[in-house]
């Protein structure tokens, strides 16, 4: 994906002075490189996308093309999947809190559940007694410490008495199908990923059950630039630690195994974190009391990153620049700590573009309805432009009020 002057001159007339830009090859690199480097390792391994990371369809449809599944935790997520055309049978439904009505559907049709509470248990009760011809397609989700020092609220503890009560739900309803034990973990460092593997080997040892499907979630470090990696304390793993430190656990467990099961993980920012990239204008530059700053069309808001300087790049755009020491990039909200980049250095104009990196993961999806509609998504990877979303104006916001 090129981007200079002439590029970002042309997309501003025709889309306005902010806009995302979205890397479709990027992102089918990633998901198949993901994907191949933990099945060198274990051949039985796919993907599941995490739709709450990036849900725009192009993605979606991606993974669907190249035979990944969708990971959803809502009934809006699961619309999406559906209208992009992945089959219920490619859909892993996930999540704390499942409308029942969309639940029954999904079920009825062949899309898998992962039970997470014992309430959610009576409710699929329900279903499987509606329709005792439907065969239903249910999986467990996992709770057990992985040392990472976070309680998570997702899943059941597997020492409990809910979790043997779902089992027994799963492995003795007769039209109730038990295809996959799923685990979530918060944290993305390396050294808790043998944890969360051998949690669920050893899981599945001590029940005697190795399902259909053995999923160990998500939580793992994307691609980034340099100057991204040198702003966190610990270093980020790339594919093959994560495929080393997961992958080789279930690869020696079930090496003398006649049965073994599909491994399955559910990325969402390795894949897609580096395949969108912000652009916006400078529209003001200002000294107040000794601090330069500079005004841009975007926010916060729409990189999703705090704390940290994001990659950036700024666009000469054809304005007489002139050099800033300590230059905070603002946006243009009135929260005063809408700040998208700390103390830059550097020749700087009125009207100059910032391209900001690295902003593909919970970024777009995360952006609320707060002073301005959000911007257009165009992907500029093939001959043209391609529109992904228009960009939002006040009816999209605004037609669900009584005025």
């Amino acid at each position: 994906m090129i981007i200079n002057k002439q590029v970002i001159g042309e997309l501003r007339k025709e889309y306005g002075d902010a806009f995302y830009l979205l890397d479709s090859e990027q992102y089918r690199n990633n998901f198949i490189e993901l994907r191949d480097t933990f099945r060198k390792i274990y051949p039985n391994f796919n993907i599941a996308y995490s739709y709450k990371t990036n849900y725009t369809p192009k993605f979606c449809k991606i993974v669907n093309e190249l035979g990944g599944y969708a990971e959803v935790v809502s009934e809006m997520e699961l619309e999406i999947a559906l209208r992009v055309g992945v089959e219920p049978k490619r859909i892993i439904w996930n999540g704390p809190i499942k409308n029942a009505q969309k639940l029954e559907e999904f079920l009825v049709a062949g899309g898998t559940d992962n039970i997470d509470s014992v309430e959610e248990i009576e409710v699929v009760k329900g279903i499987a007694e509606r329709h005792p011809d439907k065969v239903l397609n249910l999986g467990i989700r996992c709770n057990y410490d992985v040392q990472d020092d976070v309680l998570s609220r997702f899943g059941f503890d597997v020492d409990s008495e809910d979790f043997k009560q779902v089992l027994e739900f799963v492995t003795t309803t007769r039209n109730v199908h038990f295809i996959n034990f799923q685990c979530h973990f918060a944290k993305r460092q390396i050294e808790y990923w043998p944890a969360r593997a051998n949690g669920m080997v050893e899981l599945i040892d001590r029940l005697g059950i190795i399902p259909e499907r053995i999923d160990i979630g998500g939580g793992l470090f994307g691609k980034m630039a340099d100057s991204l990696k040198a702003q966190f304390k610990n270093e980020i793993p790339d594919y093959q630690a994560y495929a080393d430190a997961a992958a080789t656990v279930f690869a020696e467990y079930f090496k003398n195994k006649e049965m073994k099961p599909e491994l399955l993980i559910e990325p969402g920012s390795a894949v897609v974190g580096d395949c969108m990239r912000f652009v916006g204008t400078v529209k003001t530059i200002k000294c107040v009391r000794g601090k330069w700053m500079a005004t841009v069309l975007g926010s916060q808001k729409n990189i999703s990153m705090t704390g940290i300087n994001p990659p950036m790049e700024v666009i000469a755009m054809g304005g007489e620049q002139k050099e800033y020491e300590n230059l905070d990039f603002v946006g243009f909200t009135c929260i005063e700590g809408d700040v998208l980049y700390n103390n830059y250095n550097g020749k700087l104009a009125h009207e100059d573009s910032i391209v900001i990196s690295n902003c593909g993961s919970y970024s777009l999806v995360m952006k609320p309805p707060f002073i301005l509609p959000n911007f257009p998504v165009l992907d500029i990877c093939g001959e043209g432009v391609e529109v992904i979303k228009r960009g939002e104006v006040f009816d999209d916001l605004f037609h669900t009020f009584t005025f």
